[in-house]
């Protein structure tokens, strides 16, 4: 008999899209800032300047979306709550995490099964929020430099204490990278267990429920 649970509430499902969106349009209008291919034909055209507009825009959601996320992890369900991303802490989480990792890596066959997110899926969730973390301070780290004394030189200029201008365009660049990976592996983690558990795992991240079999639980 197959259970209905509410797994994926409202706030997680629009942190969700919102960082996803963000992350893709980031991504391309930092690339373009940092290799611009568009020949203007007069200053008029202001290309470099709306995809700048583009990038503050996503900046300010991507930052917003982040930090409302991390709220919801003291508010939200057991699925979305920060005890998720520290699974390693229990013999279950240990035990669930090993039996992943023979599955992804092709020398084991059992699938062990969760309602939320497994073991080594939260671990990869909680790396990929602390990118999300430095891709903020250090992109307003370096928008602040354009405003010497302003509000974000104000709030992040701390951070040229600890590392060089060049240095932090390299970091928030590779970041980038890592971050582009984790999406191409997401999407297919998230297809491929779509496929073995057959509980509706994409489908919830839109609508939030998943379909659970009685015998798993």
């Amino acid at each position: 008999m197959i259970r209905i649970l509410y797994v994926w509430e409202l706030p997680v499902r629009l942190t969700h899209w919102i960082n996803a969106v963000s992350v893709v349009v980031l991504a391309v209008t930092g690339l373009y800032i940092g290799h611009p291919f568009i020949s203007a034909h007069s200053s008029s055209a202001y290309i470099m300047g709306w995809v700048r507009f583009m990038h503050f825009v996503f900046a300010y959601l991507f930052a917003f979306s982040v930090l409302a996320r991390m709220i919801w992890f003291f508010l939200g369900n057991e699925w979305s709550s920060w005890r998720m991303f520290l699974p390693l802490v229990t013999r279950k989480g240990q035990k669930n995490g090993l039996e992943f990792f023979r599955y992804y890596s092709f020398t084991g066959s059992r699938i062990p099964y969760e309602i939320g997110h497994n073991a080594l899926a939260t671990l990869a969730y909680a790396g990929v929020f602390v990118l999300f973390v430095v891709q903020i301070i250090s992109g307003f780290a370096l928008y602040g430099q354009y405003a010497p004394g302003g509000l974000y030189d104000s709030l992040f200029g701390w951070v040229w204490l600890l590392i060089d201008n060049q240095s932090l365009r390299l970091v928030h660049h590779l970041v980038m990278w890592l971050l582009a990976g984790f999406v191409i592996n997401h999407i297919y983690s998230a297809w491929l267990m779509d496929m073995k558990e057959m509980n509706g795992t994409m489908s919830s991240i839109f609508g939030g429920y998943k379909y659970i079999d009685r015998g798993e639980l």
